[in-house]
């Protein structure tokens, strides 16, 4: 369910770069760094405060922080950071070790432990929309219908990428030396990730006007790399509202961006197909986004899709199922 994650490891490096800048030396206080980068203007029309790079108070603290960040591994660097939190626990670098742990559990698909450094991030920092958004997509992987803490799970994802709308001009970490594009680029990635959290949410809650609506939110800011599954997703919110002329442009959509032989890329072909056959019979429709042209009826049996089956993770879209006997 990741959307290119890996861009936020990007502010990551380079903050932690940064960090080893300004390192104290002996006998001397923390250096002033240079003035920094900001976001954009918030809504207000006031700007956010500048980005002060995380910065040791002492050389034995910086030492330290150096030789953590230096191992090759995330449960080896998990671990330097833990040590190193109860060390230093009023240290502004603890926060770097945790999210180079985090990036590198995504990197393994590891999303339990993932979960794990995010939430330390983010104990230290609750605004930082990166933790954040790791967290609530970690989260909504690994929850299933059956887990005893799903409502708990679910609760705590959409408050994480809740927060992370809620800061994405004002939290995020920014070096002064990341180009305005790439920090827009990873913006946009955290919205597109988190508004396909909610949506995902409100899915299993069979809240399909919220899901539509926070999956068109995903769609749009992610509409210059668009993302097979959002469209799918979207496809199955709008086929539940019976909004099936919607829904089969969606599927349209899904397929085309979908790679060759992918789970999308087969859940798109039997979504559209069902709408092609319930648009076919003239079943009445909202109108298509602007356009689009759906394809020729085929002649499948039509039937309401499941909303996930057993034993995959919550808010997948699947193939249609028969209707069970009364």
């Amino acid at each position: 369910m990741r959307f290119r994650l890996e861009i936020c490891a990007v502010l990551l490096a380079s903050g932690m770069a940064w960090a080893q800048t300004v390192a104290p030396q002996p006998g001397t206080p923390a250096q002033t760094p240079a003035p920094t980068q900001t976001t954009p203007p918030v809504a207000t029309g006031q700007a956010p405060p500048a980005y002060k790079a995380p910065q040791a108070k002492t050389k034995e603290e910086f030492e330290a922080y150096k030789a953590a960040a230096a191992l090759t591994t995330p449960d080896q660097v998990l671990t330097a950071a833990d040590q190193f939190a109860q060390k230093f626990p009023e240290s502004e670098l603890r926060e770097l070790l945790y999210a180079q742990a985090m990036n590198g559990f995504a990197q393994q698909n590891n999303a339990e432990k993932e979960i794990e450094a995010a939430r330390k991030a983010i104990a230290i920092d609750p605004h930082d929309p990166n933790p954040l958004i790791h967290a609530a997509s970690a989260l909504i992987e690994v929850t299933h219908d059956n887990d005893l803490d799903k409502e708990q799970r679910y609760t705590e994802a959409g408050k994480d990428a809740q927060a992370a709308i809620d800061n994405i001009e004002t939290g995020m970490h920014i070096p002064p030396n990341v180009p305005p594009e790439k920090v827009q680029a990873v913006k946009n990635s955290i919205l597109a990730l988190a508004y396909e959290t909610l949506g995902v949410i409100a899915m299993q809650k069979q809240d399909f006007a919220s899901a539509e609506s926070n999956f068109k939110k995903s769609v749009e800011v992610a509409k210059g790399e668009p993302m097979a599954r959002v469209y799918l997703r979207l496809s199955v919110a709008q086929d539940n509202e019976k909004k099936y002329g919607e829904a089969l442009v969606n599927a349209d959509r899904a397929l085309q961006y979908s790679q060759e032989g992918s789970v999308e890329q087969t859940l798109a072909k039997q979504q559209q197909t069902r709408l092609q056959k319930l648009v076919g019979e003239g079943t009445e429709s909202s109108i298509p986004s602007p356009g689009a042209t759906p394809p020729a009826s085929t002649s499948p049996a039509a039937t309401k899709p499941a909303i996930a089956a057993p034993g995959t993770p919550p808010g997948t879209p699947q193939p249609a199922q028969p209707p069970q006997p009364h």
